[in-house]
């Protein structure tokens, strides 16, 4: 590039975007590519530039939206559209909802490459259509090329993508079992099977019903077999859940034949929460806090129950930075550091 004075560059291009900060506004008020006016002169000082720079063509280097323009090109993402460049930054946005995963390893790896800078949404972030998940661009007006191909060549031997966006499998089908001699004999008005229904509803979920079962083993061996014999998908457990003599339903579902990922997670509220498969069927143990907290493990493992991929004992152990929920007055979940692995 080449530096100029501003009164010096009528009639020249150019070679970046100049960005403008007034009043709560920050946008380009310059494009790449626009040659400079004498009408354009006192804007420009206006905005600090008492120097402009020029574009020379140099062996070797990349502009920087040529750059962005090579690093989104190098990350395609299913169900979502790169817009840019703009100011040099090339921006991913969400087209549906879904399951936004991070090839963290890979992201680190790219970021450590000279003037790369790539940042995103939290890996296992449940997004919504519109939401912004990456935006990338390199730090100055130019960087060498050999940056941008060393990156492309990490993206194409690496063994999954840098970013998924990852669609839930709609309508599957959800049992219910709530667990407790106090709810079974009417004592008191069960309050988990509305949770249930209301966490699952944004999925698509087919709830097809609830069983009650008193604190009897061969109860809940029954109504865990009852709803894998009607093919269900998805079966959430509450109630006897925690280390009590008398809590039985983690017994009931090792007894059942189910394979247990884990029992207990390092997060809280959710810290008895349990997770295992039987056959296709996702169980899942919820503890008794799903009820009166707002937002609890229920709502960290739901997004990828739906995507229909299964967790590892790693995955859910890898909970502990970002296990803890601030409690806060007002809850922002997703927008906040819980279960965020």
């Amino acid at each position: 590039m080449k530096k100029i004075r501003t009164q010096d560059a009528v009639g020249l291009t150019l070679c970046h975007d100049i960005t403008e900060v007034r009043d709560g506004f920050k946008g380009r008020a310059f494009r790449r590519g626009h040659v400079v006016t004498k009408e354009d002169v006192d804007h420009l000082l206006d905005l600090g530039k008492k120097h402009l720079y020029i574009w020379e063509e140099n062996a070797g280097e990349i502009h920087e939206e040529d750059a962005a323009l090579r690093l989104a090109a190098m990350a395609p993402v299913e169900g979502a559209e790169w817009t840019g460049p703009s100011e040099g930054k090339m921006t991913l946005t969400a087209k549906r909802d879904g399951l936004f995963r991070v090839n963290k390893p890979l992201l680190d790896e790219i970021n450590q490459i000279g003037e790369i800078t790539i940042a995103t949404l939290p890996d296992h972030y449940p997004a919504k259509a519109g939401d912004k998940l990456c935006g990338l661009r390199i730090i100055p007006l130019v960087c060498q090329e050999t940056e941008i191909e060393t990156a492309e060549a990490k993206t194409r031997a690496a063994d999954r993508p840098l970013m998924e966006l990852i669609p839930y499998r709609e309508n599957l089908s959800v049992g219910i079992i709530v667990t407790g001699s106090e709810v079974f004999s009417g004592r008191i008005r069960d309050r988990f099977e509305p949770v249930v229904r209301e966490k699952v509803a944004p999925f698509g979920a087919d709830v097809l019903g609830c069983i009650y079962c008193d604190d009897d083993l061969g109860m809940l061996r029954s109504a865990i077999d009852k709803w894998y014999d009607r093919g269900t998908q998805v079966l959430v457990m509450t109630g006897g859940m925690s280390v009590d003599p008398d809590d039985l339903t983690p017994t009931a579902i090792r007894e059942s034949g189910a394979g247990v990922v884990t029992q207990g997670v390092p997060a809280q509220p959710g810290n008895m929460f349990t997770v295992a498969y039987l056959g296709d069927m996702t169980i899942l143990g919820v503890p008794g806090a799903a009820i009166h907290a707002k937002t609890t493990m229920l709502d960290v493992v739901l997004p990828q129950v739906f995507t229909g991929a299964p967790f590892t004992r790693q995955e859910l152990r890898s909970l502990g930075a970002g296990g803890l929920c601030q409690t806060c007055g007002a809850c922002h979940y997703p927008n906040c550091t819980f279960g965020k692995y």
